[in-house]
C-alpha cells in the first residue's frame, strides 16, 4: 500500500512564489511570517502523513456502525486521530484571534486542509463541517450563542453539522418540513420535530458535543424559502456556563450505506421522537436559508480543496505503481510502465491538472483574505466579487477533475487498479461524492452562468479574463516561454466568445432561463480550463526564473512540464466547450425522456 506524502513543497511554491505571500501583507496578519507559515505546513504535513493517512484504508474497510442505543462507532483510530488534531490546535488556525483562533490567513488554512483531505478524506469531513458552523454562528449567532458555543467549536472539542436535506427536500429546500415549535415554558427555546438525511458526521463520539445547525419551519411560517429558519440544536444540552447537561431529543436513526467515504458517519437524524429536540433560533426568523448559505459558501470552497487533496493522493499512488511495475519493453529493453508514452500521458495529465487546480483554489483563498481583511473598502469589494465568481468554479471544476484524475489513477494500475487491495479504487469511490454534495456541480454552474454573471453583467469575470490575457501577452514576450502564449490566447478568445453568448442569451426575457440551464455546465468547464491554464502560465514564469537563477532542483523542470501540458494538451479539451455552447440548445429543448 502506497504511503501518502503531504505536498508541502508544492503548497509552498504556490504560497511563496506564485502568490508571493500576498495575504501576509495585510495588516491583520502582520505578526505572521513566511517562516511561520513554512513551519505550520511542515507540522500539518506530519499530522496528515503520520497520523491520519495510515487510517485511510482501514477506515474504508471497517466503516461505521450504528449501535442499538443510537450512537455510532467510528473505525478504529479515528476518534484518537481527530483528538490529536483538536489538541494540536489545528481546528482554529484560520479563525480570528478574537474568536479564539490562531488568526492565520485563509490561504494557509486551505493548504492545511488539502493535506488532511489527501491523507484521509472521510476523517477530514468532520472539521470541514465544523468550520462552516463556526462561520455561520460568527456571522448570525446571538452574543450568548457565540459566548457559549464558539470557543469549543473553534477548539475542535465540539464539532458542527449542517442539517438541510430531507427525503423530499434535496436541492429544493423550499420543501423542508421539519417543524420548530416555540416552547411554552422557556422564552427563546423551540422544540424541533422532523427528519434530516445525509448528515455528515451527524453522530459520533470523537468530540464532547455536536452542534447541529438545522433548517426548520415555525408554526405560522409561509410556504417556500421565506418560511425557513435556522436553529442551533446541541446533541447535549448546554447551560449558561457552557457545561454539558442531558442528552437532547435527537438520535441517529440510521447510517447511510455509501459508495465511498465509509469512515465518515453519514446519518439519518431524527429530531423529536419524544418531547421534541430543544433548539434555539439563529439570526432572524424566516432567513434561515440566507444564514445557512454563509456556512455553505465556506463549505463549497473546502469541497474543492478536498477534491484536490484526493487528486494529489491519486497522483502519488499512480506514480509509485508506474515506477515499480515492470511490463513490456521500451527502447528495446524491459522497463517499468512509466517508460511507455501512453502511461506518461496519463501521469503528466494527472500531475498537471492537480497542480493547476491547487493554484486556482489557493488563489481564491488569497482573495478571500483580501475580501475579509484589506484596509481599503474598494479593494475588499473587488476581491469579494472575484471570490463570488471563483467559488463555484473551484467547487465544481476541481471535484469533476478529481474524479477524472482518480479514474486515471485506476487506469494506470490496469487490472490491479480495479482490485480494492491496491487502494486506487477507494480514491475513485471517495472522490465521487464531491461533485454532488454542498450543491451539485450543475447547481454551481447555474450559479456562475446565471446569478453571478447576470447580476453584474459579467464585470468580475471580465476582469479575470483580462488578467489571463495579460499573462498570455507576457508569455509571448518571453523567449523561453513564447510557445505557451498561442494556446492561452486562444483560450481567452474562446472564453470571451462563450461569455458574450451566455450573457446575451441569458438576459433574453423569452428564453433566458432555458439558455442558462443549457449552457451553464459547458460554460463552467470552459472557465475552469482557461483559469487553470492561466495559473500554470504564471507558474511557468516562476519556474523559468528559478532555473535561470541557477536552481538545479528537478521540481522546477517538472513545473514547466506541467505548464506545457496544461496549456497545450489539456486546455484544448476545455476550449471545445465553446463549440458546445455555439451548437445551441435545440436538441435539449426537443428531448423528451418519456419517449426513450
Amino acid at each position: 500500500m502506497v504511503s501518502f506524502s503531504p505536498p508541502v513543497r508544492d503548497l509552498r511554491f504556490v504560497l511563496e512564489e506564485l502568490l508571493e505571500h500576498r495575504s501576509l501583507s495585510l495588516p491583520v496578519f502582520e505578526e505572521a511570517s513566511p517562516e511561520l507559515v513554512e513551519a505550520v505546513l511542515e507540522e500539518a504535513g506530519k499530522l496528515a502523513g503520520e497520523v491520519w493517512a495510515p487510517l485511510n484504508v482501514s477506515g474504508d474497510r471497517q466503516g461505521c456502525t450504528r449501535r442499538d442505543d443510537g450512537g455510532v462507532t467510528l473505525p478504529d483510530g479515528f476518534a484518537e486521530a481527530y483528538r490529536a488534531y483538536a489538541e494540536g490546535g489545528w481546528n482554529g488556525i484560520g479563525v480570528a484571534e478574537a474568536q479564539g483562533g490562531q488568526g492565520l490567513p485563509e490561504v494557509v488554512a486551505s493548504s492545511v486542509q488539502e493535506m488532511l483531505h489527501g491523507a484521509n478524506m472521510a476523517l477530514g469531513l468532520c472539521p470541514m463541517l465544523t468550520a462552516g458552523a463556526i462561520e455561520a454562528l460568527a456571522h448570525h449567532g446571538s452574543e450568548a450563542q457565540k459566548a457559549i458555543y464558539l470557543p469549543r467549536l473553534v477548539e475542535g472539542f465540539w464539532t458542527g453539522t449542517m442539517n438541510l436535506t430531507e427525503p423530499q427536500a434535496g436541492s429544493d429546500l423550499s420543501k423542508v418540513r421539519t417543524r420548530a415549535v416555540p416552547s411554552d415554558d422557556v422564552p427563546g427555546e423551540y422544540r424541533l420535530f422532523g427528519q434530516k438525511i445525509f448528515i455528515t458526521w451527524g453522530e459520533h463520539e470523537a468530540s464532547e458535543n455536536i452542534v447541529h445547525l438545522v433548517l426548520a419551519r415555525t408554526p405560522n411560517a409561509p410556504e417556500g424559502n421565506k418560511g425557513i429558519s435556522l436553529f442551533l440544536v446541541p446533541k447535549f444540552l448546554v447551560d449558561e456556563e457552557g457545561s454539558l447537561g442531558r442528552r437532547n431529543d435527537v438520535i441517529c436513526a440510521a447510517i447511510e450505506h455509501k459508495l465511498g467515504i465509509h469512515g465518515s458517519p453519514t446519518c439519518t437524524l431524527s429530531f423529536g421522537e419524544n418531547d421534541g429536540a430543544i433548539g434555539y433560533l439563529v439570526g432572524d426568523e424566516g432567513r434561515g436559508l440566507n444564514h445557512m448559505f454563509t456556512m455553505m459558501n465556506e463549505a463549497r470552497h473546502k469541497v474543492g480543496v478536498q477534491g484536490i487533496g484526493v487528486a494529489e493522493r491519486a497522483c502519488q499512488h499512480a506514480f509509485a505503481y508506474a515506477l515499480e511495475r515492470v511490463q513490456g519493453k521500451a527502447h528495446g529493453r524491459e522497463s517499468s510502465i512509466s517508460e511507455h508514452l501512453d502511461v506518461r500521458r496519463m501521469l503528466l495529465s494527472m500531475r498537471a491538472r492537480t497542480d493547476a487546480l491547487r493554484a486556482l483554489a489557493l488563489t481564491c483563498a488569497a482573495e478571500l483574505d483580501v475580501a475579509r481583511h484589506a484596509a481599503d473598502e474598494a479593494e475588499r469589494r473587488a476581491a469579494q466579487a472575484r471570490v463570488d465568481v471563483l467559488i463555484p468554479v473551484v467547487k465544481a471544476f476541481s471535484t469533476d477533475q478529481a474524479v477524472e484524475i482518480a479514474s486515471l489513477g485506476v487506469q494506470v494500475h490496469g487490472g490491479m487498479g480495479y482490485i480494492e487491495e491496491t487502494g486506487a479504487a477507494q480514491l475513485l469511490r471517495d472522490a465521487r461524492i464531491a461533485p454532488i454534495y454542498e450543491g451539485t456541480n450543475g447547481i454551481q454552474a447555474l450559479d456562475l452562468a446565471g446569478r453571478k454573471l447576470q447580476r453584474d453583467g459579467g464585470a468580475a469575470l471580465a476582469r479575470l479574463i483580462d488578467d489571463v490575457e495579460a499573462t498570455a501577452q507576457a508569455l509571448a514576450a518571453s523567449p523561453e516561454l513564447a510557445h505557451l502564449s498561442p494556446g492561452l490566447a486562444a483560450g481567452v478568445a474562446d472564453l470571451r466568445a462563450a461569455f458574450a453568448a451566455v450573457l446575451e442569451q441569458g438576459a433574453d426575457p423569452a428564453q433566458g432561463a432555458d439558455a442558462i440551464q443549457a449552457y451553464a455546465t459547458p460554460f463552467l468547464s470552459l472557465v475552469g480550463h482557461v483559469l487553470c491554464a492561466w495559473q500554470m502560465g504564471r507558474a511557468a514564469f516562476k519556474a523559468q526564473a528559478a532555473i535561470k537563477a541557477g536552481s538545479q532542483e528537478p521540481f522546477y523542470a517538472a513545473k514547466l512540464a506541467s505548464a506545457d501540458y496544461a496549456i497545450r494538451h489539456w486546455l484544448p479539451v476545455g476550449r471545445a466547450q465553446r463549440a458546445v455552447i455555439e451548437a445551441g440548445m435545440e436538441s435539449l429543448a426537443a428531448f423528451d425522456a418519456r419517449s426513450q
